[in-house]
C-alpha cells in the first residue's frame, strides 16, 4: 500500500454514507505500510528534509486511518443499532469478527431493555453471581493473595485458574493472562 491508495480509500469512505468495499487484505497491507513508515522514520536523521516529509506523511496517515476506521465503525454500529442498511459484503474479514461480537452485544442490550420493560433486571443478578472467572496465563506469575484472601499460584504459561474477578481483571490488564470464554 502507498499513500495515494490510502488517500483514495479514505476519501471514498468519507464521501459516502454507505460502507465502501475495501481491497482484499486491506488491514494487512495497511499495517505493513505503517510499519514501513515507522521503520523509515527511525532510520532517518530528524533534521533532514526527507525526515520532515516522512513526519508529515505519518501525521496524515494517522489522521486518515483514524477517520477511516471511525467512519466505518460508525456505519457498522448504525447498521446494527439503528437498523440502517449495511452491505455486509463490504466488511473485511477482520470487521466481520467485530461485527458478530457487536451484533451479539446488541442482542444482550435488547434482552436487557426487554427485562427492564418487564420489571426485571437479570443482568445485575448475573453480575452478582459472577464473582470468579476462568483465565489462562500467558506469562509466569508468582503466587498472589486474592481479594477473597486465598492464595493462588504460582502460575506458568498455559495454566488455567478460576480467580476472583478483581484479581483476574488486573492480570488480564497487565497482559499476564487472558479470559477463557465459557461455551
Amino acid at each position: 500500500m502507498e499513500y495515494r491508495e490510502l488517500y483514495e480509500i479514505w476519501r471514498r469512505e468519507l464521501s459516502d454514507s454507505r460502507l465502501q468495499a475495501l481491497p482484499k487484505g486491506f488491514y494487512l497491507e495497511l499495517t505493513q505500510y505503517v510499519r514501513r513508515i515507522l521503520s523509515n522514520m527511525r532510520m532517518l536523521d530528524e533534521s533532514t528534509e526527507k525526515a520532515k516529509l516522512l513526519e508529515r506523511e505519518w501525521k496524515n496517515v494517522q489522521k486518515m486511518v483514524k477517520e477511516l476506521l471511525n467512519s466505518r465503525f460508525s456505519k457498522l454500529l448504525a447498521g446494527i443499532f439503528y437498523r440502517k442498511p449495511l452491505d455486509e459484503e463490504a466488511l473485511t474479514e477482520e470487521e466481520r469478527k467485530i461485527y458478530s461480537k457487536i451484533d451479539s452485544l446488541k442482542g444482550i442490550i435488547d434482552g436487557f431493555i426487554k427485562d427492564v420493560l418487564e420489571g426485571r433486571c437479570e443482568i445485575e443478578e448475573k453480575l452478582k453471581e459472577r464473582k470468579y472467572i476462568l483465565i489462562r496465563f500467558v506469562k509466569d506469575v508468582p503466587a498472589i493473595v486474592g481479594s477473597d484472601m486465598k492464595t493462588y499460584g504460582p502460575f506458568k504459561p498455559e495454566d488455567l485458574a478460576t480467580l476472583p474477578v478483581e484479581n483476574a481483571r488486573i492480570l488480564i490488564k497487565q497482559g499476564a493472562a487472558v479470559e477463557v470464554e465459557a461455551r
